[in-house]
């Protein structure tokens, strides 16, 4: 995969998308995870989203750039 793609005539690094992607992969993750009641379970709940967020990203970053 390339690492930049031209969206409207500029180039956006790919990672940014995944990011986006990953944003919203967390969202509907977050959404699950508080019907269940996993939030109760975690000592911090904002620090456990942000590193669900960075994981993701990671993990769609290392399978793109692999």
């Amino acid at each position: 995969m390339p690492r930049e793609i031209s969206l409207f005539d500029a180039y956006v690094p790919t990672i940014l998308l995944l990011a986006i992607v990953a944003g919203i992969v967390t969202l509907l993750a977050d959404r699950l995870l508080t019907m269940v009641g996993w939030y109760k379970l975690v000592w911090h709940p904002a620090l456990f989203r942000v590193s669900l967020f960075i994981c993701l990203v990671s993990l769609f970053g290392l399978s793109v750039y692999q």
